[in-house]
This record gives C-alpha cells, sequence and structure tokens, in this order.
C-alpha cells in the first residue's frame, strides 16, 4: 500500500463517518527517494483538539503499511474550507445525519439549513455550537427532530 493510500483511510476522530481526505484536512503526502514520508495537514479550525490523534493515527496508519520513516506536518494557510470537503465525505455525513455545508463562497448568512431526517428546510439553529466546534446543533420544525450541521468556513 502506498502512503498516500494508507494515510487516506484515516478517520477523523470528531466525525467518524469521514476520513480526513474526505474531509478535506490531508493535503499533501510526498514520499522522496531515501523513503521518507512527509504527510501535510489542515486544521479545520486553528486550536483543533482532534489534531494530536490524527497525526498518531497517520503514524500508526504509516507504520502498519510498511512507512517507519515520516514525519506529519501542520499547515495553516491556506486556512481549511468546507469547500474542501469531497462529494463522498458530504454524502456520508448526510448519510450519518450531520448536514453537510454548502459552499463556503457562497454563505453570508446560514438561514436554514435541510433537516437531514426529514429534508425539510423549515429548521432553526439551536446553539451555533454543536457536539464539536466544527458543527452547530439544528432542529427540524418539521419533524422535531435534532440534528447537527457542519459549519462553512
Amino acid at each position: 500500500m502506498t502512503a498516500r493510500e494508507a494515510v487516506a483511510t484515516v478517520v477523523d476522530p470528531e466525525l467518524r463517518v469521514v476520513t480526513i481526505a474526505e474531509l478535506g484536512i490531508l493535503r499533501d503526502v510526498e514520499t522522496d527517494d531515501r523513503g521518507h514520508v512527509t504527510v501535510t495537514i489542515t486544521p479545520t479550525y486553528t486550536g483543533c483538539p482532534a489534531m494530536d490523534v490524527i497525526r498518531e493515527d497517520i503514524g500508526a496508519a504509516l507504520r502498519a503499511a510498511g512507512h517507519a520513516d515520516h514525519n506529519v506536518q501542520t499547515v495553516f494557510a491556506p486556512a481549511w474550507s468546507t469547500d474542501w470537503i469531497s462529494p463522498e465525505g458530504r454524502a456520508k455525513l448526510a448519510a450519518a445525519g450531520i448536514a453537510p455545508p454548502g459552499p463556503s463562497k457562497s454563505v453570508t448568512l446560514t438561514i436554514a439549513v435541510r433537516c437531514t431526517h426529514c429534508g425539510s428546510p423549515e429548521t432553526e439553529q439551536l446553539s451555533r455550537f454543536g457536539s464539536t466546534a466544527c458543527k452547530a446543533l439544528w432542529r427540524c420544525r418539521t419533524c422535531g427532530e435534532p440534528f447537527d450541521a457542519i459549519k462553512a468556513y
């Protein structure tokens, strides 16, 4: 298994239904002539508490695939954007009941998101902060069910 393939299987510890590649956290994987692997990642926001776990999981995935000589570097520029979530990642989030964000470039104010249970646009934000800092808590006015929504950045 290549280093990139190994790292691409690492699951995000807070959004366990998507990999770091699908979430867009994985920026690059380079292997030099000596076999040293450098993985570049960008957190969803500065201070994300999951980054230590992600770095450890990347190391474990690389070692399991036979790439013991590696390092993981974190870069903050350009800043992560919800636009980096892959179509597969968006589909997995929606299937898990987490509303994926719309394109960040068109977002100036989020008035409502579609309910992940019934699809209704009649929703309201209950809290700007959900189960993790990158999610907000919403409730559907049609079916009454609460759900998380990824914040657009």
